[in-house]
């Protein structure tokens, strides 16, 4: 599985590197981000893209697996 650290970048780099994570993978990603609403950003890109999300409260933010 792909991991991408977007802790601590703002928007909109996190939706961006988790486009080019999705475009260059087609197996799980999984992205780490910092703020409740890049959380919600990445997860709803993935739904638009017709992929699922699994997300979890981290200690420093939040783990979003697209798969």
């Amino acid at each position: 599985m792909k991991e991408i650290d977007a802790r601590g970048l703002s928007c909109p780099e996190p939706l961006m590197l988790t486009a080019q994570a999705l475009k260059e993978n087609n197996g799980a990603v999984r992205i780490l981000v910092t703020e409740p609403h890049q959380k919600m950003n990445v997860e709803k890109y993935a739904k638009d893209h017709g992929r699922k999300t699994v997300s979890e409260e981290t200690a420093d933010g939040f783990a979003v697996v697209i798969e």
